[in-house]
């Protein structure tokens, strides 16, 4: 997928493991990729959906 530059953010709290994803928001869309697989695939989102899915991980509704 031939993406745009966006502004790619992964959490302060990732540490050094390397187990990370970075998230991009650029205006009507989220998007999720490996951080140690920058050019491999990415995941996208409405803003809507993302703020389910980190609702959802934060009440511990997705057993994660």
């Amino acid at each position: 997928m031939d993406l745009p530059r966006h502004a790619w953010r992964k959490s302060t709290r990732s540490g050094s493991s390397g187990n990370c994803v970075e998230v991009a928001a650029p205006p009507h869309v989220v998007r999720v990729r490996d951080s140690k697989d920058r050019t491999g695939p990415v995941l996208s989102f409405t803003p809507a959906q993302w703020v389910g899915f980190v609702s959802g991980i934060k009440a511990g509704r997705l057993g994660c």
